[in-house]
């Protein structure tokens, strides 16, 4: 149980973002634009295809060791552990001494894993925050602890419920330092100002 564990973090340390932009521009993504180690920041500092190549890693390293741990039968509670530190490593990366991402596009494959239909009821929930607040940053954290609880009114009340809780309380904790960040753009255009 524990190997799935370091496994999990292992699999979310890999910064793809980082080593796709180095690959590309030759530059470190956290030294421009939010300084974060994601699909966003590539797209803004190394173009449309590197960052939607990241986007679609980032999202298979929390999808892997889910679908794996399932696959083991882990308990619920062992799975949301896994899931957890899937996003724990995407944002303080081992590979990456420990500076890297916000967790969105690891824990969305966490839950494309465990129920891909929550993955889209979360995705929408997210949307709706960004549209209304006007702040990605914030609704990220909105969603991140509001999630569990739509879910759980939605009757889903099993494994995805537990990643769900996990992985939505380390994404809102994460997002809590781009709180005060100005948004001009929604999602592509961060100024890296704080208010």
């Amino acid at each position: 149980m524990i190997l799935y564990w370091v496994i999990g973090y292992l699999a979310g340390s890999l910064p793809f973002g980082l080593w796709i932009t180095r690959l590309v521009k030759n530059i470190d993504i956290r030294d421009g634009g939010s300084g974060h180690v994601g699909a966003t920041n590539t797209i803004r500092q190394a173009g449309f295809a590197p960052g939607a190549a990241v986007l679609l890693l980032d999202i298979s390293k929390g999808f892997v060791p889910i679908y794996f741990s399932l696959r083991a039968g882990l308990p619920a509670w062992s799975v949301a552990i896994t899931a957890a530190l899937v996003v724990l490593g995407h944002c303080y990366p081992v590979f990456a001494n420990f500076r890297g991402g916000m967790g969105l596009a690891a824990a969305g494959g966490t839950m494309l894993a465990v129920k891909p239909i929550t993955f889209l009821i979360v995705l929408a929930l997210l949307i709706f925050f960004v549209l209304i607040i006007r702040h990605s940053a914030r609704a990220a954290l909105f969603t991140g602890l509001l999630a569990p609880f739509l879910l759980w009114l939605l009757h889903f009340r099993g494994t995805e419920l537990w990643v769900m809780a996990a992985t939505g309380l380390v994404v809102a904790i994460r997002f809590t330092v781009d709180w005060n960040r100005k948004y001009r753009e929604l999602w592509l255009d961060r100024d890296t100002e704080k208010n």
